[in-house]
């Protein structure tokens, strides 16, 4: 997530959502080990090494947001949403906490990560009782069976994700085995997008929703979690530091195979080649970053995910959803992943 500041509206949203489920949240942490519970603590920026009270920001809560307004775009109170969010909120923190080892990441938000903070076991140790919270979580409410199964799948397709991203750092970047935009498509889907539509499905499941009212949800946070991957991709190259918190340049700098480089190596002609031996050597950043763009890698990026965010928006009028709840849903979307369209 960057470091955009969200409009008022948004804020007011994000907010509120985060104050309804923060104290079931902090009461489920509360539950934990001591000391587990102080890294899961840590983890939310709740608290320092050592226990003492933080302020930190762990994140705006936008997986619980969706989680509390699918519950009311039910016609449920939110709090009926609330179990659903405070499991997705854990294990997206206990996702972090392991992606911030296997990818050696010793920063999180200004603040040294948790296996830095803690040690690589700790840290492992906290993922692995967030991850059982969260399904203890979700068996104590009514739809137990049904919820486990949603989480069960999200969860199941986020490794998939995870590992898909893994293994394509090794793969070269031109030639028979190299990663195509439709391979990074079906690895942000499941990375990014399957826990946003876990958590869309689950709210609206407890609110009451009939099974196939959750399923679209489902699929339109997927959508939704794929056109921000592609979204951050292209402000991870281009976007202003000042908006996103990251160097110009940044993604390719760290050599990251992001849509919009994808795109570009696909394009025939001499631009692909000379861009493919740049990313090769690592260097001339910013004559790689003028080749993907005049290759067209921006553009296609930008439009793949026009594509998705207008898939969300079909989906979502076509649903039988309270209007209030549809209204910020799509001003949650508009923050996501209009931020340079």
């Amino acid at each position: 997530m960057t470091t955009l500041q969200a409009p008022a509206d948004v804020r007011q949203v994000l907010n509120r959502c985060r104050t309804l489920v923060r104290p079931a949240l902090a009461e489920a942490v509360g539950r934990m080990h001591p000391w587990v519970g102080e890294m899961a603590a840590y983890s939310f920026g709740w608290c320092e090494v050592g226990g003492a009270p933080a302020d930190a920001s762990g994140g705006k809560g936008v997986r619980q947001a969706l989680a509390v307004l699918a519950a009311e775009g039910a016609g449920a109170p939110g709090a009926d949403g609330v179990p659903a969010a405070v499991a997705v909120e854990l294990v997206h923190a206990f996702s972090l906490l392991h992606d911030d080892i296997m990818d050696g990441d010793q920063s999180r938000r200004r603040r040294p990560t948790v296996w830095k903070a803690y040690g690589t076991g700790p840290a492992v140790l906290a993922g692995d009782a967030l991850f059982a919270l969260a399904v203890e979580t979700l068996a104590a409410t009514p739809a137990g069976p049904r919820a486990l199964r949603l989480l069960s799948a999200a969860l199941g397709d986020l490794v998939r994700g995870q590992a898909d991203d893994l293994l394509f750092a090794g793969r070269p970047w031109t030639g028979p085995g190299r990663v195509r935009p439709d391979e990074y498509r079906t690895m942000a889907e499941h990375k990014t997008g399957a826990l946003l539509g876990c958590a869309a499905a689950l709210g609206a499941l407890l609110g009451g929703a009939p099974p196939p009212v959750a399923a679209d949800l489902d699929r339109a946070g997927r959508h939704l979690g794929i056109a921000f991957q592609i979204v951050d991709d292209v402000l991870g190259i281009w976007g202003d530091p000042l908006v996103t918190g990251k160097p110009v340049h940044g993604d390719l700098r760290e050599r990251k195979k992001t849509f919009p480089v994808l795109a570009a190596l696909d394009a025939p002609g001499p631009g692909s080649r000379r861009l493919a031996g740049l990313l090769d050597r690592g260097d001339a950043i910013e004559e790689a970053a003028s080749l993907i763009e005049a290759g067209g890698g921006r553009s296609a990026a930008l439009a793949e995910a026009r594509r998705h965010i207008a898939a969300v928006e079909t989906t979502l009028a076509g649903l039988p959803l309270a209007d209030r709840a549809v209204g910020e849903l799509r001003s949650l979307l508009d923050f996501l992943v209009r931020r340079d369209l």
